[in-house]
């Protein structure tokens, strides 16, 4: 899904800024009520959601069975070595983890939330260094590489904590989409700002759920982020997912020039805009198009409704992917639109002077960013 610089995307903007910030302030939602959006963003969603399933499973799997393993070559297998799951695995019959670990390395690298925080804090440190006492005893090929690259081993744990804490949100994530295409189905959601409100409840209700992780090892358990270190769902996890992952991103090989003097990528993180909300829906379907893979894995899932949709619209299933991915995007904003109204510093209905300050300030902020995102599909 090559990434297009943003002034570019600006040109074809169909909603400014100024329109999302009073959508966001009026309690309207970003993408249009239709009953075509309500069939696009439930369907994709519910696909997302089981495809989310398999991503958890794995991230968790990762963190606490292949636990500072040097060369992992089964981690996508989930214990699973029978011939019978190696055979699908060569012949690509399944899940892309790689595009969760596309996620993983985007949270990792951005660094954003209380999270990062934790993880340069001594205390994590000092956890570190028990751990690796610890993993030196039964290991002779880290004992060796330790004194060697003393900073090598506290990375992978830092890495493998971001994996475990990406798989306990995507477990949430998952039952929530889920759920919501049940509710759609049984007449609860019946439209565009009812499954805003739904995402929205859910996040608020899981919003204080605790973040941690330990390991064991010889028999012996570890803490990662430990319950003391009081990490939660929403502020931790959410927020800094959707900084990494629907905002900045990270520029795909082959789609921008890496060269420094080419001054494509811009040397502030905090300035990219090649996350979910940014992106050209062209899945190249080549290797190193993480979302491409994303697009793949939801069409393996895609609820029969929705796939017949798509069959009737242009060419059919020539230019399936790039349906799912646009409706990919109409959900994210959605999503987005949910977390927005989740953490608005007020009330909308607020008649304090300062509290609707603080709303137009925060929705202002928002807009701004999201005011330079593919915000024509909004109004497609």
């Amino acid at each position: 899904m090559p990434i297009v610089p943003a002034e570019l995307v600006h040109a074809h903007l169909s909603i400014d800024r100024e329109e999302v910030q009073r959508r966001l302030l009026a309690g309207e939602t970003l993408l249009r009520d239709t009953p075509d959006h309500l069939l696009e963003v439930v369907g994709v969603l519910e696909s997302y959601g089981e495809v989310l399933d398999a991503y958890s499973i794995n991230l968790i799997y990762q963190a606490e069975e292949q636990f500072l393993n040097p060369v992992p070559i089964f981690k996508y297998l989930d214990g699973d070595l029978s011939p019978a799951k190696i055979w699908r695995h060569l012949n690509h019959d399944r899940i892309n983890f790689e595009y969760a670990e596309y996620c993983q390395k985007a949270m990792f690298w951005h660094a954003t939330g209380g999270m990062d925080a934790y993880l340069d804090s001594d205390a994590f440190a000092d956890n570190c260094r028990r751990i690796i006492a610890a993993k030196r005893r039964r290991d002779p090929l880290l004992a060796l590489l330790n004194p060697l690259f003393p900073g090598f081993l506290p990375e992978l744990i830092r890495s493998a904590a971001t994996t475990h804490a990406l798989g306990q949100f995507w477990r949430v994530m998952s039952d929530l989409f889920l759920d919501l295409a049940a509710a759609e189905r049984d007449g609860r959601v019946r439209s565009i700002p009812a499954v805003v409100e739904f995402i929205k409840d859910g996040l608020v209700a899981a919003a204080a759920n605790p973040i941690s992780y330990g390991v064991s090892i010889g028999g012996e358990h570890f803490w990662v982020l430990p319950p003391e270190a009081g990490l939660t769902f929403l502020v931790d996890v959410a927020v800094p997912y959707v900084e990494a992952v629907f905002l900045r991103g990270m520029p795909f090989l082959g789609t921008v020039s890496f060269n420094a003097q080419a001054q494509q990528i811009s040397p502030d993180q905090a300035q990219f805009t090649y996350g979910a909300l940014y992106a050209d829906p062209l899945p190249s379907m080549g290797a190193g198009i993480p979302p491409s893979l994303l697009m793949q894995d939801m069409y393996r899932h895609l609820p029969e409704a929705l796939h017949q949709w798509y069959l009737e619209r242009t060419r059919g299933e020539g230019d399936v992917r790039v349906k799912i991915c646009m409706s990919f995007q109409k959900s994210m904003f959605c999503v987005t639109n949910a977390a927005i109204n989740g953490t608005m510093p007020h009330p909308l209905n607020s008649s304090d002077p300062a509290a609707r300050a603080a709303n137009e300030a925060y929705a202002g902020a928002w807009a701004q960013r999201l005011g330079i995102a593919r915000t024509d599909c909004l109004a497609a």
